[in-house]
């Protein structure tokens, strides 16, 4: 298993010349580091372990000045390596790192005690005892301390087997399987062009793979790929890497980027994030408050924004949402680090709990549920993580098939609160994959385990696509909801287009969600199909006694009239009826077919224009052409009706005009 070794420690305390006595690699690079003494940027290092493994070092910057650049080095790092002088003992830095990497959630490591050589035994016993009383409480309480001198050489083999043992006996962390390198450093080599490094973080990646760097979504190509220094076809999480990428230059590349492949992160203006504010912190972080926000390699402003206090008190821990000028890409169960400006310092930090937030407004009917479930998050995921139960020799049992099925169970769980959170949205696989920080074969297990219970089901088989049961019975309901407005609006419309039932409820749904609630609806017979359009199953066209009285006499006139037509204005003066109020009546006859619309005001007998329309075909059974006169001697008819007859045939693609002649279609 690949692992990164991180120091931690104030400056001045030995962390570079440790690494160089531990490694015989100098990782000051920089001409000013190697003229002034101190380490300003990240140094890059790595120990060969009995395995054929190398064991990655990131030596981190200890001045206060360059805090920064320690956070951007420690956050892809597995376990830290404290490094106290023993001349000096505990030291602001030595505090404010400590802190830090417990903000990014390092729970493993050892203390170096480093320049052993310049103090006295007794000396060295005192600040012994110092050291262990600062570490109770923290997560290196328990942990070995190794006196060690970079200049005699005294207890570096000790160190450098506890370094090796610490590093075989670490479990395997739960990863994402996207594959993500926040790059922290580019430079351009002869011979190769641009090339970044950085420690992968979660998932893969080969050589000739189509990548990008996130954000701001720059698309390029991984050339070629170093390992530890070394040529290598692949690189994998928890490993320290060069790419040598494809058709960018130098310039267009910062820190903090992240090379990652295409379409698999979101990035968002706003996080959601379980803060913890440090006791140690001077005072309590306000609302609204600016803070110096440090993810991955990246650091920019952000601002805290509380949903269910006015200020998080040193020692609390609350959820806050963090809101940034330009959005970040972020994956759940990230860590990040808070650090104020004023005096500038770190002060809180914690896991990311969602990196696409649902909108959290108070006026919101699911404010207080989508606040609970946010909170809930962390809990249930750690249940996907639980490992399995101890053996009775103290060992960890091997996963049996009772343990892979609580697994899936948690992970569903988790899935069910992560589509909840969604809504009526939904979410494919390589968003879910962000939302919960699951390998796909973990989470595809708790999405079939939810959909074999029916809480959940797949709209989209070809992105993956999901979405809760309960948000999917709420738009079914929404669209049979609308359905029945519209029949109470027009009641002797008998049907409606599938644009105007989904008005509305289906706004920002994605097509394939819409059909599946419209399916499903059939499915289930509460919706039907009538001719090109749908309605409700129960519905049934009912006239009111006066729109009755109407229908009967307006088909009575117009059958009456036989090839002659009345005028409808004239009908609907004698009958004292408004044309408005007439509207839904004739559309109700047009659409039986016992009315047919030859044109504004014009309406034929459906049996009467059947009888004109078979004199036609008949008389294009001997003649090639038809006009004006033509139609008048098989019909007998007028100008006034002869004219609107030959438009409507043409318009109903009966017959085709060239010039002023008329030829069949026969449709």
């Amino acid at each position: 298993m690949a692992v990164v070794l991180g120091t931690a420690g104030h400056i001045d305390h030995g962390k570079t010349s440790l690494v160089r006595a531990l490694t015989g690699q100098d990782c000051d690079r920089l001409e000013e580091e190697k003229r002034r003494g101190i380490t300003i940027e990240l140094g890059f290092a790595w120990l060969d372990l009995p395995d054929g493994e190398r064991l990655g070092i990131v030596d981190v910057p200890g001045h206060e000045r360059f805090v920064k650049n320690m956070v951007a080095g420690a956050a892809g790092v597995d376990m830290v390596m404290l490094v106290i002088a023993a001349d000096e003992g505990v030291m602001p830095q030595t505090r404010e790192h400590l802190e830090i990497c417990s903000l990014l959630g390092i729970r493993t490591g050892l203390v170096a005690l480093t320049k052993t050589d310049m103090v006295e035994p007794d000396w060295l016993d005192m600040v012994t005892e110092d050291v262990r009383a600062f570490l109770a409480g923290t997560f290196l309480a328990d942990a070995p301390v190794f006196p060690v001198s970079s200049a005699t050489g005294e207890g570096l083999e000790a160190l450098r087997a506890a370094l090796t043992a610490l590093a075989g006996s670490l479990a395997p962390r739960p990863r994402s399987d996207i594959f993500r390198l926040p790059v922290d450093r580019a430079f351009s080599m002869k011979g190769h062009g641009t090339v970044v490094t950085g420690t992968v973080i979660s998932g893969r990646c080969a050589v000739g793979e189509a990548l990008c760097f996130m954000p701001p979504d720059l698309p390029t190509r991984a050339r070629s790929l170093q390992r530890h220094g070394k040529p290598a076809q692949d690189v994998a999480a928890g490993q320290r890497c060069a790419v040598n990428v494809q058709g960018l230059e130098v310039a267009d590349i910062e820190r903090g980027f992240v090379l990652a492949r295409p379409g698999e992160l979101f990035p968002s203006s706003r996080w959601m994030v379980r803060l913890t504010c440090l006791a140690s912190a001077p005072r309590a972080l306000r609302q609204r408050v600016e803070i110096h926000f440090h993810h991955g390699t990246r650091e920019c402003p952000a601002r805290v924004v509380f949903r269910d206090r006015d200020k998080l008190a040193p020692g609390e821990t609350a959820l806050a949402e963090l809101r940034f000028k330009e959005p970040l890409a972020g994956v759940f169960g990230d860590h990040c680090v808070l650090r104020a400006g004023s005096p500038l310092r770190t002060v809180a930090g914690g896991p990311l709990v969602s990196p696409l937030p649902p909108e959290l407004r108070r006026n919101n009917p699911r404010f207080a549920e989508n606040l609970r479930l946010l909170a809930a998050l962390p809990a249930l995921r750690e249940a996907v993580d639980a490992p399995a139960a101890p053996k009775g020799d103290g060992k960890a049992a091997a996963t049996p098939k009772g343990t892979a099925k609580a697994r899936d169970a948690a992970c569903a769980a988790f899935s069910a609160a992560l589509l909840d959170l969604r809504g009526a949205t939904g979410a494919d696989e390589a968003l879910l994959r962000v939302l919960s920080g699951l390998p796909r074969n973990v989470q595809e297990a708790g999405l079939q385990l939810l959909a074999a219970r029916g809480q959940a089901l797949c709209f989209d088989k070809d992105a993956h696509a999901w979405i809760g049961r309960p948000a999917f019975d709420a738009l079914l309901a929404a669209c049979l909801q609308r359905g029945a407005d519209l029949h109470r609006k027009e009641p002797l419309k008998p049907a409606f287009t599938r644009g105007a039932l989904c008005t509305g409820w289906s706004a920002r749904l994605a097509p394939r969600l819409t059909q599946k609630i419209l399916d499903q609806a059939l499915k289930q017979g509460e919706l039907a199909i009538e001719g090109e359009g749908l309605r409700l199953a129960g519905h049934e066209v009912s006239l009111a006694a006066d729109q009755a009285g109407l229908r009967a006499a307006l088909l009575a006139a117009h059958a009456d009239g036989g090839l002659t037509p009345p005028n409808l204005k004239d009908v609907l003066e004698e009958l004292g009826v408004a044309p408005k109020a007439a509207a839904p009546v004739l559309r109700l006859l047009c659409e039986s077919g016992e009315l047919v619309k030859i044109k504004e005001g014009l309406y034929y007998h459906g049996p009467a224009l059947t009888d004109i329309l078979e004199r036609v075909r008949q008389w294009f059974a001997d003649h090639d052409n038809l006009d004006v006169a033509g139609l008048k001697e098989i019909t007998g008819l007028s100008r006034k009706y002869l004219i609107a007859l030959l438009e409507y045939m043409d318009n109903a693609h009966i017959t085709v005009r060239v010039g002023d002649q008329r030829r069949y279609r026969g449709r």
